[in-house]
């Protein structure tokens, strides 16, 4: 097999791992050949063990077909050091299950990898540790946002369950644009068919994802792009407890507070922070972190749990 041969196979087989489908004209476009160079390439492939299959219709296409064994994947070196970082990352996961298995999907890799890649990846988790924050947040079925994942990519609409933030069910036809990671929480920004408008969801109250059997043509964002539409909808979204806290120090002070979110100057020695939170207990916490003094204007709720935090402090620090 020649050189120019074995290149072409190459990205033809980068081609069909990284799309769910192809028609056969448009990769012989893309490799500047023949349909027939095509066939011939697809069979050598196949010879090779990827179960690459004809697809039916006008044009006819090709599609890689998950196997029983996994073929080994073509990654450069760049690709090798993104997903050893991303494995590393999925230990600590909000995905439901997904830790353990990132581990030895870990561990498969550095098993693989040439050794100069091995050293940079070991040195990397010798170098890093991971914060658990307090409170953590809720976990996501990976079914589910690998199902998700394969509709944004495919244009493909899909039909799922939701529950919304008052505990309503609903079923919702929609087309997904993008999955959106935002520390914790997985968002799904799609436009909503039922509804005629675009909507974010909180991927973990969504269940039982299915094909709507249709695809679309990708509509426009009214932001720039998915992450500032989840903002913009965070923004306006109205938590469940809310409060103003003022707090006697310089806004310079907190900025590197994360967990108080944007503090403004009331003063050159007082600041204010308004926050707020569906979960009372987490909401208090943060209030009860601040070690300047500091006033709270919030529910009742909130005032109480504060106060039974305080007391429980006084009780363990006599």
């Amino acid at each position: 097999m020649s050189e120019t041969t074995s290149s072409r196979l190459l990205t033809l087989l980068s081609l069909l791992q990284g799309r769910r489908d192809w028609p056969g004209t448009e990769l012989a476009e893309r490799l500047e050949v023949s349909a027939r160079t095509i066939r011939r390439d697809v069979e050598r492939l196949r010879t090779l063990g990827y179960p690459v299959e004809s697809m039916t219709g006008p044009a006819g296409g090709y599609q890689l077909r998950a196997g029983a064994a996994m073929p080994p994947l073509l990654l450069d070196d760049d690709e090798a050091i993104a997903i050893a970082v991303a494995l590393r990352t999925a230990a600590g996961s909000s995905v439901m299950g997904v830790e353990e298995t990132a581990v030895r999907a870990l561990v498969k890799l550095e098993q693989v990898l040439p050794a100069h890649l091995r050293r940079r990846v070991q040195a990397l988790g010798r170098a890093t540790q991971t914060l658990q924050v307090y409170g953590g947040g809720p976990t996501v079925d990976p079914q589910c946002l690998t199902a998700l994942a394969a509709a944004v990519r495919d244009h493909e609409r899909v039909r799922f369950n939701y529950t919304a933030r008052d505990k309503a069910d609903s079923k919702r036809e929609a087309e997904p644009h993008s999955l959106v990671n935002a520390g914790r929480r997985w968002y799904l920004v799609a436009w909503d068919c039922g509804r005629t408008d675009w909507r974010t969801f909180r991927v973990d109250r969504i269940e039982q994802v299915q094909p709507a059997g249709a695809r679309f043509v990708p509509r426009t964002l009214p932001t720039p792009d998915a992450a500032s539409y989840v903002q913009q909808s965070l923004k306006s979204y109205r938590a469940r407890y809310e409060a103003r806290v003022v707090i006697h120090a310089p806004v310079e002070t907190l900025s590197g507070r994360y967990w108080l979110g944007n503090a403004t100057a009331v003063d050159e020695h007082t600041s204010e922070v308004r926050t707020s939170d569906d979960n009372l207990d987490w909401l208090a916490m943060r209030i009860a972190m601040i070690s300047e003094p500091y006033e709270v204007d919030g529910p009742p709720e909130l005032l109480e749990r504060l106060r039974a935090i305080a007391e429980g402090i006084a009780r363990a620090t006599p």
